[in-house]
């Protein structure tokens, strides 16, 4: 449910701020003029997609060298055919490719997805997942990360996510233009000395302020996987799976790099919330049980 967000936005961020100093310096060093509106904007697509996209590239060789997870290629026990034989199912009836399967040691219940396609993609669970729940639970939380990679959610991402870089890019530095204007005295739309620092803070706060935007539609998506993975596995099965989820009250101890892909991450309140890329588990099962029992 809930490993792949929190990384591909972090991973994101990360290359839009390298991409910003690569277009900084080609700007300032190299002498590639964006003189005019219409050519940063286009400049900042390209980037911006760029940046996204790259995301999306590394999505699952960033996910298994940030956990270690074991790759299931030939299983060694009854557990890891049953694994694999349960995701292999239900990636037939959502019509994708059989993902790559792994299993990664954590104590905690948890489980994720990624990949940059529907036909390329990732599904792993942890060893504490496989310990602390039951067949039919176990099953639920691979339909809904099944769910995921048969809605093309990093794909969605991917396009949602180049778009705003596009926008942090061209507004960073619109706006370091008359920030430098004023500080430096420079008023031929030229870049002075304090327009490379400028745009270089305002790309990590527009960032900032675009993850909100990111975020929201993750926690959108989380809904309709749910959905997804009661028609896949079956609607109380989703709500048992959750309701066993609940109970570990958010604690995780996956590395900070993909802490945020986690299935059951602490509650957020206030403005945290605005960051948070899973909804509470109790909105979730609600909106699960409203829903009818045959789907």
């Amino acid at each position: 449910m809930f490993k792949r967000v929190g990384l591909f936005i972090a991973t994101n961020l990360a290359v839009l701020v390298l991409l910003g100093i690569v277009m900084s310096v080609l700007q300032n060093v190299f002498g590639v003029t964006l003189g005019n509106n219409g050519a940063l904007l286009l400049f900042a697509a390209v980037f911006g997609f760029g940046g996204a996209f790259i995301s999306l590239a590394i999505s699952k060789w960033m996910a298994k060298r940030s956990t270690g997870l074991h790759l299931i290629t030939e299983p060694r026990n009854e557990g890891e055919a049953w694994l694999q034989a349960t995701v292999k199912r239900q990636a037939e009836a959502a019509g994708i490719a059989m993902p790559e399967v792994g299993i990664y040691d954590a104590p905690e219940i948890n489980a994720f997805a990624t990949g940059p396609s529907r036909n390329n993609a990732l599904v792993a669970v942890s060893t504490g997942l496989l310990r602390s729940m039951t067949r039919d639970e176990a099953e639920a939380v691979l339909a809904h990360e099944v769910s995921h990679v048969a809605n093309g959610d990093m794909v969605t991402m991917a396009l949602i996510q180049g778009v705003l870089n596009t926008f942090v890019i061209f507004l960073s530095r619109i706006v370091g233009r008359v920030i430098d204007a004023a500080l430096s005295g420079n008023r031929d739309g030229g870049t002075g000395p304090f327009y490379f620092i400028t745009v270089l803070v305002l790309d990590v706060i527009f960032g900032v302020l675009a993850s909100v935007v990111a975020m929201w539609f993750s926690r959108w998506r989380e809904f309709r996987a749910d959905a997804g993975g009661a028609r896949l596995a079956g609607r109380e099965k989703m709500i048992a799976a959750l309701e066993r989820l609940n109970q570990t009250y958010g604690q995780t101890t996956l590395p900070s790099e993909v802490r945020a892909f986690g299935i059951s991450g602490a509650v957020g309140h206030g403005l945290r919330r605005l960051f948070m890329t899973h909804p509470p588990l109790t909105e979730r099962i609600n909106a699960l049980r409203k829903m009818p029992a045959t789907i």
